[in-house]
């Protein structure tokens, strides 16, 4: 533990992220950008109000715009943060040096991973006050944005793992980034089109008053972070997938259960690769 918080590939991860002025001022047009379109929905829901009023109901879907506009971001730039943290060093020949010294793999893989998402948990934090616009109205609970917060985190953190794992296996960056952005588009995207087919599909060839349940949309929409996003705050949008799969389960807690192992795969298959042809001791 000592040598994991002592890690000089962590330190001087986050001295090249950090002193530059450019993600400072990343950070400033984020942060203006997410503003203006908070007070922009404001104004104009108050507009199409005879009254001039904002009800709570409209803070709430203020919240929810927010919030999936923050899942994209995550979607689209983790990928780009971690898919080349190992394949760069590979290609400008720093690698070999890397491992030649102390650190473990285990302490490399895990100190390119926190390095970087760090600017982009920057962001996240950064952007919790921007929030109190939504509780200067009413309508959502503090629960709520602590437990979305904590859904980004884990998202960021098992998508970043996946652009990890591609660098470690693929030599070349820009390949490596192309293949992470396949994936996450096809967990983003593609898993949300097929569940979408299966429960048509289930709905075509069993016209009957009770067609027999089919547990297939099920495994798809539980791999769909979008999904999982909309039934936190719809619960009853995800109860067609219940009744047309059968299964009960809560579709958050299998999400947990299939990134997590995602997560620990890629980690563990990424410390392996790192030393593909070197012997223990």
């Amino acid at each position: 533990m000592k040598n994991f918080i002592i890690n000089p590939v962590l330190n001087k991860e986050f001295k090249l992220r950090f002193r530059s002025f450019k993600s400072f001022l990343g950070l400033l047009f984020y942060l203006l950008a997410v503003g203006l379109i908070i007070v922009g929905f404001i104004f104009i829901e108050s507009l199409s109000n005879m009254q001039g009023f904002f009800k709570p109901d409209q803070s709430r879907q203020v919240f929810i715009v927010l919030s999936f506009l923050q899942l994209a971001l995550i979607l689209f730039i983790t990928p780009g943060l971690t898919a080349g943290v190992i394949s760069s060093e590979r290609e400008r020949q720093t690698l070999n040096m890397m491992l030649t010294t102390t650190q473990s793999s285990a302490s490399i893989i895990l100190s390119k991973l926190i390095s970087s998402l760090s600017y982009l948990l920057l962001l996240i934090i950064a952007s919790l006050p921007l929030y109190s616009f939504v509780f200067l109205f009413g309508g959502i609970s503090p629960g709520q944005v602590l437990t979305t917060m904590g859904f980004y985190i884990f998202t960021m953190i098992v998508f970043g793992s996946l652009g990890v794992l591609f660098s470690a296996l693929i030599r070349k960056t820009i390949v490596s980034m192309v293949t992470t952005y396949g994936v996450t588009l096809f967990l983003a995207g593609g898993t949300a089109f097929l569940t979408l087919i299966l429960l048509q599909l289930s709905y075509q060839f069993h016209q009957t008053p009770n067609p027999p349940t089919s547990p297939f949309p099920y495994f798809t929409a539980m791999l769909n972070p979008v999904i999982i996003l909309l039934s936190m705050f719809e619960p009853e949008a995800t109860n067609e997938i219940t009744n047309r799969t059968g299964i009960e389960f809560p579709l958050w807690a299998s999400y947990l259960i299939s990134y997590s192992v995602i997560f620990i795969g890629a980690i563990l298959l990424s410390i392996k690769k790192l030393r593909p042809n070197m012997k223990k001791g």
